[in-house]
């Protein structure tokens, strides 16, 4: 049985802006911006395992970092907490995303 979708932060640092417009368009069809090089994501295995191929074809790994932390399950009862100093966020509404 598979895994339910998990919740994900995603957060990159790219060098060169060619390949940072490229991982932010990847970025954009796989989650939520919270910030210009921060994502929230829903994902499953499969799309987890789809986004990491594409960044890793897109990102130069001698220069340029992305950061991919789990945060649990998507539809765990305890949700995970943000603190925002400064100007705050939107969360995103919920929506069925398919890539």
């Amino acid at each position: 049985m598979a895994r339910p979708p998990q919740l994900y932060l995603v957060a990159y640092d790219v060098r060169h802006p060619k390949r940072l417009r490229r991982v932010h368009r990847v970025m954009r069809s796989y989650g939520d911006a919270l910030q210009l090089s921060v994502f929230r994501c829903t994902l499953s295995d499969l799309h987890l395992a789809h986004l990491r191929a594409l960044l890793e074809q897109v990102v130069k790994t001698s220069e340029d970092q992305v950061v991919i932390v789990h945060l649990g399950a998507a539809d765990a009862r305890t949700s995970w907490r943000t603190e925002v100093i400064g100007v705050p966020f939107a969360a995103p509404d919920p929506i069925l995303r398919i890539v």
